[in-house]
């Protein structure tokens, strides 16, 4: 017997079109500012700006570092000389150090070659100056007498008596840190007439124990013993 089956055969849904109903979430797409250009030329100007305030400020700054002038000759000395009591611990390396600069200052205030001569021959040389006094050159022979005593003969002076040093130094450069001032043509007195000259004293009318004054002979009778403060043994 032959039959009509019409039924409709569905076959089972397959697992893809299961999965493909519901698709996840995509992410955001990002819009592109169109200002963004603009926002990077501005930071760029400002770093520029600031670059160049920079270097305006620091060129202006050696410029004023140029113009100024140097301290004064005596304004150094000064400076460098408080500066060595940090020596003091070492007598010579300090004697060293304020003698130098005593010498660089009367350099650079006289045109005194103290620098490159030794005592003796800048001593020489300061007879033949009217820039100091005769008190003055007395002093200063003294002062580098003393310090030669601990520079060359290794000579160990107490810390009273490099303080001692310290403050003739600083009181030389007091007394001449000031140019001295030198009186006109027209300020000059008449020449006197050979009449009214008053006699020359010389050697030979000095006394035969009336001691020699010059600062050649008070270093000469320089010895540790006057460094120390007490006169010099006969």
């Amino acid at each position: 017997m032959i039959t009509n089956n019409s039924a409709l055969i569905v076959p089972p849904p397959s697992p893809v079109a299961l999965t493909n109903d519901i698709r996840a979430i995509k992410p955001q797409v990002e819009i592109p500012n169109s200002w963004a250009w603009l926002w990077w030329i501005l930071a760029a100007a400002a770093m520029l700006a600031v670059i160049g305030c920079a270097l305006v400020w620091w060129h202006r700054r050696q410029v004023a570092a140029s113009v100024l002038p140097p301290a004064p000759p005596h304004v150094r000395a000064k400076h460098r000389l408080q500066a060595a009591l940090a020596l003091l611990s070492d007598p010579r390396l300090f004697c060293i150090e304020v003698s130098g600069i005593l010498r660089v200052y009367l350099e650079e205030q006289f045109n005194f070659r103290a620098p490159e001569r030794t005592t003796d021959e800048f001593l020489v040389e300061l007879q033949a100056t009217s820039l100091l006094t005769p008190d003055q050159k007395q002093s200063l022979a003294e002062f580098l007498q003393d310090c030669d005593l601990v520079k060359f003969a290794r000579f160990e002076p107490t810390e009273m008596a490099l303080r001692g040093l310290l403050e003739s130094a600083l009181r030389l450069v007091d007394e001449t840190q000031f140019e001295p001032i030198h009186p006109g043509p027209d300020s000059h007195p008449p020449p006197l007439s050979s009449t009214e000259l008053p006699p020359q004293p010389s050697n030979a009318d000095q006394p035969a124990g009336e001691p020699d004054h010059s600062p050649q002979s008070a270093v000469a009778a320089r010895s540790p013993e006057s460094f120390r403060g007490n006169p010099p043994s006969a």
